[in-house]
């Protein structure tokens, strides 16, 4: 039997890419870099080689089903696992894990975001096997650290101890988010990378950390066992995740447990939280525009433009900008100011929900 398992996260709403991410089709779903292939689509060819597509789970919202089983029709209904509400990450790879756990005691898992861009695949895939490797000999928990580019705080940092031997690097701290002067301080230090939130542990070992960081929730899940797999699962995970609290992983558990090991990684990485991020990864013209349509530019430079190959737009004039139309929605906002933009969607909600 082969061991490895992915568990790729798949429900978010990605509401930082409005008007092209929503509700009903969110960001994971789309063929962001025109490449041919959505970004879960991407997420789950990348682990070719991997692991047999049978061990590839998604976990997503109830009403992205239907996506996601229209996007990867080779997964079968017990590889998508439905969540009938968000409750952040923790819940999430419980889930997954717990349900794995019992097709296979022996699993050694990857859990990786649906939405992520990883530009040197074969790299993160060397990356992944040392990763692997190392969880399958031991019980711990492995994150994958990016080299940081630039002081950044829109990221979580990990500490590391630098004097630590291998590949694997022990991790002293996780901080989330820092403001602009401490992420300077990390990056000088040399002693910090970006989280990427990607993760890398054997069921025992993942398990065991809910157990002695997040009782309630191993306990909740514990409790599904008879379920997984059966006619009663939806019926169980449905009243599951009503007692879950919402908390992330990096918090309820990675943050917590003294086992926590980083593999310091370049391949590429992008979260591909925000148009300014899909910005800074894309192809640029020799004006430092992005550009996704039928587009006419004139006097434009720096800005990031995605709009429907069916219409002919033309721009005069415009340097540093975001242009998006998607669904009888268009943004326009200066890309410096695109914290904007969940402002915007609250907004769109009082006009009706057609608009996010």
């Amino acid at each position: 039997m082969n061991n490895t398992y992915v568990v790729i996260m798949a429900g978010g709403i990605g509401t930082r890419f409005w008007p092209f991410s929503r509700t009903t089709n969110p960001k994971q779903f789309h063929d962001v870099l025109g490449t041919g292939r959505t970004l879960l689509q991407q997420t789950a060819d990348r682990f070719a080689g991997i692991c047999p597509a049978e061990n590839i789970y998604v976990v997503t919202s109830e009403k992205y089903k239907d996506l996601c089983q229209q996007q990867l029709p080779q997964l079968s209904d017990e590889q998508v696992l439905c969540e009938p509400i968000g409750r952040n990450t923790a819940p999430c790879i419980a889930y997954a894990c717990y349900k794995i756990r019992e097709h296979n005691p022996d699993a050694n898992i990857v859990v990786a975001p649906a939405d992520h861009i990883i530009l040197k695949e074969d790299e993160f895939r060397r990356i992944i096997r040392i990763a692997l490797n190392a969880t399958q000999e031991r019980d711990i928990l492995v994150t994958l650290g990016i080299q940081p580019s630039r002081p950044d705080t829109g990221y979580g940092y990990i500490q590391y101890l630098p004097d630590s031997e291998g590949d694997l690097k022990k991790v002293k701290t996780f901080t989330e988010k820092p403001h602009l002067e401490l992420a300077k301080q990390f990056v000088d230090s040399g002693e910090f990378v970006w989280n990427a939130g990607i993760f890398v542990f054997n069921v025992n070992a993942i398990t065991r950390a809910f157990e002695a960081f997040l009782p309630d929730l191993a306990e909740v899940f514990e409790e599904g066992k008879p379920s997984y797999y059966s006619d009663l699962e939806m019926a169980f995970i449905s009243k599951a995740y009503s007692l879950c609290k919402n908390i992330s992983i990096d918090n309820g558990v990675m943050e917590r447990a003294d086992n926590v090991y980083v593999v310091l990684s370049d391949f590429g990485w992008s979260d591909l939280g925000t148009w300014k991020s899909l910005y800074e990864v894309s192809e640029k013209d020799s004006s430092e525009n992005v550009i996704d349509g039928n587009v006419m530019l004139y006097n434009t430079k720096n800005c990031i433009i995605k709009t429907p190959a069916n219409r002919l737009v033309a721009i005069n004039g415009l340097d540093g900008y975001i242009v998006a139309e998607y669904d009888n929605v268009l943004l326009i906002c200066r890309k410096e100011e695109e914290q904007k933009v969940k402002d915007f969607v609250a907004d769109a909600k009082d006009k009706g929900a057609e608009f996010v």
